[in-house]
């Protein structure tokens, strides 16, 4: 298939008002993004490795498959909203003979640009790649304000992507990926930080409110309620994989000292974020390896 052809096949996709999508990955992220599009009338099939999680949406009348490959075959866009890069580069490999020329894979999982073109790469001639990562946790994909950072031609997923949240194109295919780094790492370094500053009020003996008060009139303001949110959910576990991920990309003496205190934090491994902020022993937790 000649380059021309697929760049019309997948601007002919554009123009679908209703695409048949696939989506892979019924975790956290990816079930309120799924009922996303169910809301908005797309014809729909989910595949997840736990097949329970696809029963709610067999409810509301989606196509449940019962592997990653049946659920591709005849999709016009394929969603993936998967763990780390190993999750999906095995997706990926299960669903590349699959996909039809004119497809669009659109992966949201946040992976790094080097996984991201990884993917791609994997992909049969005449199969589109986006990597659109999200910045926004759970609350922001309930209600479809996600900000997706996406890397390569958004033309043929625009409008379906609009579903899911505002979309900022970054570049070529991995930008999308290494700009989410770039956010995703900030974040979590502010938080933690964030998080001593309370506990250095607490052991300077100030009154709780009197210290989140003025930080909530600094500029820590909104690192502030994203500690103290309850709407919010972005596991601990999921936490340490994207500062592993920059690590592992750049000499970064913050980072590596971020993921110190994520990874021996005691507290569950898919706990939020938000937990580096209570103060517990590790020995509180008998035998616990942390995220490690």
């Amino acid at each position: 298939m000649t380059s021309h052809t697929a760049v019309s096949e997948s601007m002919a996709l554009a123009r679908t008002a209703s695409p048949r999508t696939a989506f892979l990955g019924l975790g956290l992220m990816g079930t309120p993004m799924a009922h996303r599009l169910l809301d908005a009338g797309l014809p729909l099939t989910v595949w997840n490795r736990t097949a329970a999680k696809a029963e709610p949406f067999a409810e509301r009348g989606a196509t449940v498959a019962g592997s990653a490959a049946e659920a591709v075959a005849g999709a016009d866009v394929v969603v993936t909203m998967l763990a780390d890069p190993a999750a999906v580069a095995s997706v990926v490999g299960q669903v590349a003979g699959a996909m039809r020329p004119g497809s669009v894979l659109v992966d949201t999982s946040s992976i790094g640009p080097d996984a991201a073109r990884a993917a791609a790469a994997r992909l049969p001639a005449g199969v589109a790649y986006v990597d659109a990562p999200v910045m926004g946790s759970v609350d922001r994909a309930a209600a479809g304000e996600l900000l997706i950072l996406a890397g390569g031609d958004t033309r043929p997923v625009r409008e379906l992507l609009a579903h899911l949240g505002m979309v900022r194109e970054c570049g070529g295919v991995g930008s999308g990926a290494a700009l989410k780094l770039v956010l995703i790492n900030a974040v979590i370094g502010g938080v933690v930080l964030t998080a001593e500053a309370l506990d250095l009020g607490r052991v300077l003996g100030l009154d709780g409110e009197l210290v989140t008060t003025a930080l909530a009139a600094s500029p820590m303001g909104p690192l502030l309620q994203r500690v103290l949110t309850t709407t919010a959910h972005f596991p601990l576990e999921h936490a340490a994989k994207d500062v592993r991920l920059a690590a592992a990309a750049a000499d970064l003496p913050l980072a590596r000292a971020v993921l110190d205190r994520l990874t021996s934090h005691p507290g569950p491994a898919d706990a939020d974020l938000a937990r580096v902020a209570v103060r517990e022993a590790v020995g509180q937790q008998a035998g616990g390896q942390g995220l490690r």
